[in-house]
Protein backbone atom coordinates (compact mmCIF):
# COMPACT_ATOMS: atom_id res chain seq x y z
CA UNK A 1 0.00 0.00 0.00
CA UNK A 2 2.86 2.53 1.12
CA UNK A 3 5.17 2.12 -2.02
CA UNK A 4 5.33 4.19 -5.07
CA UNK A 5 4.91 7.74 -6.20
CA UNK A 6 4.32 9.44 -2.60
CA UNK A 7 4.23 13.43 -2.61
CA UNK A 8 5.45 15.91 0.37
CA UNK A 9 2.06 18.05 -0.13
CA UNK A 10 1.98 21.39 0.62
CA UNK A 11 -0.28 23.23 2.91
CA UNK A 12 -2.04 25.61 0.98
CA UNK A 13 -3.13 28.99 3.09
CA UNK A 14 -5.18 32.12 2.88
CA UNK A 15 -3.12 35.76 2.41
CA UNK A 16 -3.79 36.19 6.44
CA UNK A 17 -1.76 32.74 6.51
CA UNK A 18 -4.67 30.63 7.78
CA UNK A 19 -4.85 26.95 6.41
CA UNK A 20 -6.99 27.13 3.04
CA UNK A 21 -8.68 24.38 3.00
CA UNK A 22 -10.89 24.69 -0.05
CA UNK A 23 -7.51 25.03 -1.92
CA UNK A 24 -6.37 21.85 0.31
CA UNK A 25 -9.61 19.74 -1.46
CA UNK A 26 -8.32 21.10 -4.69
CA UNK A 27 -4.72 20.06 -4.30
CA UNK A 28 -6.22 16.58 -2.58
CA UNK A 29 -8.26 15.94 -5.62
CA UNK A 30 -5.74 16.77 -8.43
CA UNK A 31 -3.22 14.32 -7.08
CA UNK A 32 -5.92 11.19 -6.69
CA UNK A 33 -7.31 11.85 -10.44
CA UNK A 34 -3.58 12.55 -11.80
CA UNK A 35 -2.46 8.89 -10.06
CA UNK A 36 -0.31 9.61 -6.89
CA UNK A 37 0.29 6.74 -4.86
CA UNK A 38 0.22 8.65 -1.43
CA UNK A 39 -0.09 11.90 0.62
CA UNK A 40 2.52 12.89 3.07
CA UNK A 41 0.67 15.17 5.27
CA UNK A 42 2.23 18.23 7.20
CA UNK A 43 5.82 17.05 6.87
CA UNK A 44 9.03 19.25 5.84
CA UNK A 45 7.06 20.46 2.61
CA UNK A 46 3.72 21.01 4.16
CA UNK A 47 5.23 23.65 6.51
CA UNK A 48 5.31 21.36 9.70
CA UNK A 49 7.56 23.81 11.57
CA UNK A 50 5.12 26.42 12.11
CA UNK A 51 2.31 24.67 12.32
CA UNK A 52 1.27 24.58 16.23
CA UNK A 53 0.29 21.18 17.21
CA UNK A 54 -3.56 21.69 16.96
CA UNK A 55 -3.37 22.91 13.88
CA UNK A 56 -1.18 20.35 12.43
CA UNK A 57 -3.75 17.79 13.56
CA UNK A 58 -6.27 19.41 12.31
CA UNK A 59 -4.45 19.84 8.55
CA UNK A 60 -3.81 15.61 8.87
CA UNK A 61 -7.05 14.84 9.81
CA UNK A 62 -9.13 17.43 7.42
CA UNK A 63 -7.04 16.04 4.54
CA UNK A 64 -7.76 12.08 5.77
CA UNK A 65 -11.55 13.02 5.26
CA UNK A 66 -10.71 14.79 2.02
CA UNK A 67 -8.35 11.73 1.01
CA UNK A 68 -11.78 9.48 1.97
CA UNK A 69 -9.99 6.23 1.73
CA UNK A 70 -8.99 6.65 -1.96
CA UNK A 71 -5.03 6.69 -1.30
CA UNK A 72 -2.89 5.98 1.94
CA UNK A 73 -2.25 9.46 4.33
CA UNK A 74 0.75 9.83 5.82
CA UNK A 75 1.30 12.02 8.72
CA UNK A 76 4.32 14.32 9.53
CA UNK A 77 5.18 13.76 13.69
CA UNK A 78 8.33 15.00 14.04
CA UNK A 79 9.58 17.18 16.59
CA UNK A 80 12.91 18.12 18.21
CA UNK A 81 11.62 17.21 21.46
CA UNK A 82 10.58 13.65 22.32
CA UNK A 83 7.86 14.93 24.47
CA UNK A 84 6.69 17.09 21.43
CA UNK A 85 6.74 14.72 19.18
CA UNK A 86 4.88 11.92 21.12
CA UNK A 87 1.90 14.72 21.50
CA UNK A 88 1.43 14.93 17.84
CA UNK A 89 1.92 11.34 17.49
CA UNK A 90 -1.01 10.84 20.11
CA UNK A 91 -3.20 13.30 18.40
CA UNK A 92 -2.22 12.01 14.63
CA UNK A 93 -3.23 8.52 16.21
CA UNK A 94 -6.70 9.89 16.10
CA UNK A 95 -7.21 11.12 12.86
CA UNK A 96 -7.04 8.06 10.64
CA UNK A 97 -3.29 7.89 8.55
CA UNK A 98 -2.44 5.08 7.45
CA UNK A 99 1.41 5.95 9.68
CA UNK A 100 3.22 8.67 9.99
CA UNK A 101 6.77 10.27 9.09
CA UNK A 102 9.26 11.11 12.00
CA UNK A 103 12.08 13.53 11.08
CA UNK A 104 14.95 13.06 13.07
CA UNK A 105 14.88 15.80 15.94
CA UNK A 106 16.91 18.71 14.44
CA UNK A 107 18.70 21.78 15.66
CA UNK A 108 19.59 19.41 19.46
CA UNK A 109 22.02 17.07 17.52
CA UNK A 110 21.85 13.46 19.13
CA UNK A 111 23.64 10.95 19.39
CA UNK A 112 22.83 7.78 17.51
CA UNK A 113 21.79 6.13 21.27
CA UNK A 114 19.40 9.21 21.88
CA UNK A 115 18.18 8.67 18.25
CA UNK A 116 17.39 5.19 19.12
CA UNK A 117 15.65 5.72 22.30
CA UNK A 118 13.75 8.76 20.69
CA UNK A 119 12.01 6.53 18.13
CA UNK A 120 11.31 3.85 20.18
CA UNK A 121 9.17 6.22 22.34
CA UNK A 122 7.51 7.70 19.86
CA UNK A 123 6.87 4.42 18.20
CA UNK A 124 5.41 3.03 22.06
CA UNK A 125 2.68 5.63 22.08
CA UNK A 126 0.63 4.57 19.34
CA UNK A 127 -0.59 1.28 17.25
CA UNK A 128 0.48 2.89 13.36
CA UNK A 129 2.91 2.49 11.64
CA UNK A 130 6.43 4.66 12.05
CA UNK A 131 8.47 5.68 8.88
CA UNK A 132 11.95 7.52 9.94
CA UNK A 133 12.90 10.26 8.44
CA UNK A 134 16.77 11.38 7.87
CA UNK A 135 17.39 14.14 6.29
CA UNK A 136 21.03 15.11 7.60
CA UNK A 137 21.56 18.61 5.19
CA UNK A 138 18.41 20.20 7.59
CA UNK A 139 18.49 18.70 11.03
CA UNK A 140 22.59 18.43 11.42
CA UNK A 141 21.87 14.67 12.34
CA UNK A 142 22.42 11.68 10.52
CA UNK A 143 20.55 8.61 10.83
CA UNK A 144 23.41 6.09 10.41
CA UNK A 145 22.37 2.76 8.63
CA UNK A 146 23.24 0.65 11.34
CA UNK A 147 20.64 2.33 13.79
CA UNK A 148 18.28 2.16 11.20
CA UNK A 149 18.53 -0.90 11.37
CA UNK A 150 18.34 -1.27 15.32
CA UNK A 151 15.32 0.23 14.89
CA UNK A 152 13.69 -2.13 12.50
CA UNK A 153 13.36 -4.87 14.68
CA UNK A 154 10.51 -2.52 16.26
CA UNK A 155 7.44 -3.86 15.45
CA UNK A 156 5.33 -0.55 14.20
CA UNK A 157 8.89 0.90 12.63
CA UNK A 158 7.95 -0.15 9.06
CA UNK A 159 10.98 1.87 6.70
CA UNK A 160 12.97 4.88 6.39
CA UNK A 161 12.89 7.94 4.20
CA UNK A 162 16.44 8.61 3.35
CA UNK A 163 17.07 12.24 1.96
CA UNK A 164 20.85 11.94 2.25
CA UNK A 165 21.22 11.58 -1.68
CA UNK A 166 23.87 8.59 -0.89
CA UNK A 167 23.07 6.00 -3.27
CA UNK A 168 25.14 3.87 -1.82
CA UNK A 169 22.90 3.51 1.22
CA UNK A 170 20.06 1.39 -0.82
CA UNK A 171 21.87 -1.38 -0.77
CA UNK A 172 23.63 -0.93 2.74
CA UNK A 173 19.84 -0.30 4.32
CA UNK A 174 18.21 -3.53 2.54
CA UNK A 175 20.94 -6.23 3.82
CA UNK A 176 20.98 -4.71 7.35
CA UNK A 177 17.04 -3.87 7.48
CA UNK A 178 15.77 -6.94 5.39
CA UNK A 179 13.52 -7.56 2.15
CA UNK A 180 10.10 -6.25 3.93
CA UNK A 181 11.34 -3.16 5.99
CA UNK A 182 10.78 0.01 3.24
CA UNK A 183 13.06 2.09 1.39
CA UNK A 184 12.11 5.41 0.36
CA UNK A 185 14.52 7.85 -1.17
CA UNK A 186 13.62 11.98 0.29
CA UNK A 187 15.84 13.38 -2.53
CA UNK A 188 14.61 13.63 -6.05
CA UNK A 189 17.87 14.21 -8.11
CA UNK A 190 18.15 10.75 -7.23
CA UNK A 191 15.30 9.30 -6.44
CA UNK A 192 14.96 6.97 -10.01
CA UNK A 193 18.61 5.54 -9.33
CA UNK A 194 17.45 5.06 -5.61
CA UNK A 195 14.69 2.50 -6.92
CA UNK A 196 16.74 1.05 -9.80
CA UNK A 197 18.81 -0.27 -7.07
CA UNK A 198 15.78 -1.80 -4.84
CA UNK A 199 14.01 1.02 -3.33
CA UNK A 200 10.08 0.66 -2.48
CA UNK A 201 8.88 4.65 -3.43
CA UNK A 202 9.78 8.14 -3.51
CA UNK A 203 8.34 10.77 -1.09
CA UNK A 204 8.83 13.47 -3.32
CA UNK A 205 9.04 17.66 -3.17
CA UNK A 206 8.12 17.86 -7.43
CA UNK A 207 5.46 15.24 -6.98
CA UNK A 208 3.32 18.74 -6.31
CA UNK A 209 4.06 20.16 -9.55
CA UNK A 210 4.42 16.88 -11.99
CA UNK A 211 2.04 14.01 -10.31
CA UNK A 212 1.61 12.26 -13.81
CA UNK A 213 5.46 12.45 -14.99
CA UNK A 214 6.72 11.20 -11.51
CA UNK A 215 4.37 8.47 -11.07
CA UNK A 216 5.38 6.97 -14.84
CA UNK A 217 9.05 7.04 -13.41
CA UNK A 218 8.21 5.66 -10.60
CA UNK A 219 6.40 2.66 -12.19
CA UNK A 220 8.80 2.10 -14.55
CA UNK A 221 11.59 2.12 -11.83
CA UNK A 222 9.74 -0.66 -9.77
CA UNK A 223 9.21 -2.54 -12.79
CA UNK A 224 13.23 -2.82 -13.59
CA UNK A 225 12.64 -0.61 -16.84
CA UNK A 226 15.76 1.71 -16.47
CA UNK A 227 15.87 2.83 -20.28
CA UNK A 228 12.07 3.81 -19.45
CA UNK A 229 11.82 5.17 -16.38
CA UNK A 230 15.13 7.43 -17.15
CA UNK A 231 13.16 8.85 -20.29
CA UNK A 232 10.46 9.85 -17.73
CA UNK A 233 12.73 10.77 -15.09
CA UNK A 234 14.94 13.16 -17.92
CA UNK A 235 12.55 16.25 -18.32
CA UNK A 236 11.80 16.36 -14.48
CA UNK A 237 15.50 16.82 -13.88
CA UNK A 238 15.17 21.10 -14.32
CA UNK A 239 12.13 20.76 -11.11
CA UNK A 240 15.11 18.89 -9.33
CA UNK A 241 17.43 21.63 -9.42
CA UNK A 242 15.08 24.72 -9.26
CA UNK A 243 12.67 23.67 -6.87
CA UNK A 244 15.34 23.96 -4.19
CA UNK A 245 16.72 26.98 -5.71
CA UNK A 246 15.69 28.78 -2.38
CA UNK A 247 15.07 26.88 0.62
CA UNK A 248 11.55 24.20 0.40
CA UNK A 249 8.36 24.77 0.28
CA UNK A 250 9.43 28.71 -1.13
CA UNK A 251 10.12 26.89 -4.75
CA UNK A 252 7.60 24.72 -4.91
CA UNK A 253 4.41 26.74 -3.03
CA UNK A 254 5.66 29.64 -5.71
CA UNK A 255 5.08 26.60 -8.75
CA UNK A 256 1.73 25.54 -7.51
CA UNK A 257 0.15 28.81 -7.25
CA UNK A 258 1.58 29.21 -10.60
CA UNK A 259 -0.43 26.05 -12.00
CA UNK A 260 -3.96 27.63 -10.36
CA UNK A 261 -3.77 25.29 -8.01
CA UNK A 262 -4.19 26.96 -4.33
CA UNK A 263 -5.37 30.36 -4.35
CA UNK A 264 -2.71 32.23 -2.30
CA UNK A 265 1.29 32.33 -2.09
CA UNK A 266 1.43 32.82 1.12
CA UNK A 267 3.95 30.94 3.00
CA UNK A 268 4.72 31.38 7.17
CA UNK A 269 7.90 33.28 8.34
CA UNK A 270 10.55 32.70 8.74
CA UNK A 271 10.08 31.68 5.20
CA UNK A 272 9.29 34.26 2.18
CA UNK A 273 7.91 34.35 -1.00
CA UNK A 274 10.11 33.26 -3.54
CA UNK A 275 12.57 35.97 -4.74
CA UNK A 276 11.64 37.46 -8.24
CA UNK A 277 15.31 36.29 -9.31
CA UNK A 278 14.31 32.69 -9.52
CA UNK A 279 10.95 32.64 -11.41
CA UNK A 280 11.98 32.91 -15.06
CA UNK A 281 14.15 29.73 -14.69
CA UNK A 282 11.84 28.08 -12.63
CA UNK A 283 8.97 28.44 -14.99
CA UNK A 284 11.80 27.08 -17.72
CA UNK A 285 11.62 24.20 -15.47
CA UNK A 286 7.90 23.90 -15.42
CA UNK A 287 7.61 24.78 -19.45
CA UNK A 288 10.38 21.86 -20.00
CA UNK A 289 8.54 19.16 -17.89
CA UNK A 290 4.96 19.83 -19.92
CA UNK A 291 3.24 21.92 -17.15
CA UNK A 292 1.15 24.69 -17.62
CA UNK A 293 1.82 27.80 -15.94
CA UNK A 294 -0.68 30.60 -15.78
Amino acid sequence: MLNGSIVALITPMTAEGKVDYASLERLVEFHITEGTDAIVSVGTTGESATLPVAEHVEVVAQTVKLVAGRIPVIAGNGGNATAEAIELTLGLSKAGVDAMLGVTPYYNKPTQKGLVAHYKAVAASTDVPQILYNVPGRTAVDLLPETVAELSVVENIIGVKEATGDLMRVSRLRELCGADFKLYSGDDATACEFLLLGGDGVISVANNVAPKAFKAMCEAALKGDAELARQYDEPLRGLYRDLFCEANPIPVKWAVHRMGLINNNYIRLPLTELSDTYHGQLVQAMEKAQIEVI
